[in-house]
């Protein structure tokens, strides 16, 4: 994977993911999204994640494997995608090691690259608009159920380490206070603290 300024992207190795799901979870903040599509590049800087385990009941891995929770069981370092309420589609990302059952999902983005392709996508030219939830965030960078298990290593969907995305020059794409709360929108287990988001940003799904 080759960006627009010539600087090659070095995604995040397996081994980055084959850990603690919740310090994967903490450690994502800050790290970019990319996703090349026919229609083009699109990506944003991870700015919020909630950990899901194989011991909580709010994870779909919790029963056991099944037609639709076998990618969260690895390898990890892979995409797990799901279909929510009908209509939108959720994307995590497989950690722990292989047979655990885990994984992160990324719940807001903070826009870096694509906006245009996004606004179209999303249909909003509102900046905090665009990746500020789950749902927003596959929509905006064109992800479809077709990327479900895909290899993040390999493109075209991959998460890069700050340190080798091309970020303009004078940009501060430093992490600040990260903050530890319960997560959003579920019933079961609410109350473990597995949602991390950084303190202050302005593209967080939920304050």
């Amino acid at each position: 994977m080759t960006p627009a300024g010539g600087r090659k992207n070095r995604p995040l190795p397996i081994s980055f993911y084959a850990r603690s799901t919740v310090e994967v979870a903490r450690d994502l903040l800050g790290t970019v999204l990319v996703h090349d599509s026919p229609q083009g590049r699109a990506a944003g800087r991870i700015v919020e994640t909630e950990a899901y385990l194989r011991d909580d009941p709010a994870c779909h891995a919790s029963r056991g494997p099944t037609s639709r929770n076998r990618p969260m069981f690895g390898p990890p370092g892979h995409a797990y995608l799901y279909l929510i309420y009908g209509m939108y589609h959720c994307f995590n990302v497989v950690t722990a090691p292989r047979g655990t059952g885990e994984a992160v999902l990324i719940r807001a983005l903070e826009p870096v690259e694509g906006m245009a392709l996004m606004a179209r996508r999303r249909g909003t030219d509102k900046p905090k608009a665009l990746c500020s939830g789950p749902g927003k965030l596959v929509i905006a960078l064109g992800m479809g159920m077709s990327l479900n298990g895909a290899d993040l290593r390999r493109g075209p969907l991959a998460i890069l380490p700050s340190a080798s995305y091309p970020f303009p020059a004078g940009e501060d794409p430093s992490l600040g206070n990260i903050k530890v709360t319960t997560r959003i929108g579920i019933t079961q287990a609410a109350h473990l603290p597995l949602r991390f988001y950084l303190e202050g940003n302005p593209f967080i799904s939920k304050k």
